[in-house]
């Protein structure tokens, strides 16, 4: 209970850094629809994949938080340098509220579950809650690995700066269009595609295991993140590299960890074994009111 407590003491206040952060972000997501080009649209793209997929999927989630496979440590510091283009934080503080979310899911203590109301697990935790911010003894109970490396350390107190460097050479390249497409746009949608394994990946969908959270597989998210709406798998199984399990599943960033492998650039990947598989294809859909 302490930890529910903790948490419900820090719902009390409004994160002002963030929530002024996220206005600024929105409205120029906005502003950039009233501009347009086809470069600015394919730099988007590719930058939404290099952040959401290299960056969250294949680096912050599957290889910082679970471990769930291993790279060469140049490996690992790329990966994670495109992970803080999505500006959700810095690896450390990421790491660390996904391992309590694993620890407590839809529990006392869980940073973001929707047991706590639809719009605190998809938005509300960052503006009035944890926002990715911890304090340095949580961090080392959570991420000791993390917290021994100077590098992790150093970028998760400046996780902005690659952010910045990003925009100035976009504005450089291609003005005011190019900047507002390929930052403002990309990493407000790519937010909101995070978040939505928060809140919406624990409310609708299906279920391949019987888990003791409130976990789902849900195809648009999965699309929308590159793999990571397959949540039902993934808390089954969390160290398990691949969150695709079925054909149709789709797994982007399980594709991209496969090409690791090819090019000698990942090893030690964890699998779930066949014989946990559950033999059902489907569960009845899981839908809960908020």
């Amino acid at each position: 209970m302490e930890a529910k407590t903790e948490l419900m003491q820090r719902r009390t206040g409004i994160n002002w850094a963030t929530t002024i952060a996220m206005v600024v972000f929105h409205a120029l997501a906005l502003a950039a629809l009233f501009t347009f080009s086809w470069t600015a649209v394919a730099v988007s793209v590719v930058l939404w994949w290099v952040s959401g997929s290299l960056g969250i999927g294949m680096g912050f989630h599957r290889l910082l938080t679970h471990r769930g496979y291993k790279t060469p440590r140049w490996v690992e510091y790329f990966l994670t340098v495109c992970g803080t283009l999505t500006l959700e934080g810095g690896a450390i503080d990421w790491v660390v509220t996904h391992r309590i979310h694993h620890g407590h899911t839809d529990a006392p203590g869980d940073p973001h579950t929707p047991r706590d109301g639809t719009w605190w697990a998809h938005m509300g935790w960052i503006l009035t809650g944890t926002a990715q911010q911890h304090g340095e003894a949580v961090m080392w109970r959570y991420a000791p690995d993390l917290m021994r490396d100077r590098f992790h350390v150093f970028l998760n107190r400046f996780f902005w700066l690659p952010q910045i460097v990003l925009g100035v050479t976009l504005f450089a390249l291609g003005g005011w269009t190019l900047m507002l497409w390929g930052v403002f746009l990309r990493v407000t949608v790519g937010l909101h595609a995070t978040w939505l394994v928060n809140s919406a990946t624990h409310m609708w969908g299906s279920r391949r295991f019987e888990t003791t959270d409130d976990s789902t597989n849900l195809w648009w998210v999965a699309l929308l993140t590159f793999g990571e709406g397959w949540h039902n798998n993934h808390h089954a199984h969390p160290t398990a590299a691949r969150h695709g399990l079925a054909w149709y599943e789709v797994d982007v960033n399980w594709w991209g960890i496969r090409t690791l492998q090819a090019l000698g650039l990942a090893k030690e990947i964890k699998l779930i074994k066949q014989s946990a598989l559950n033999p059902r294809a489907e569960a009845e859909p899981l839908k809960r009111a908020a």
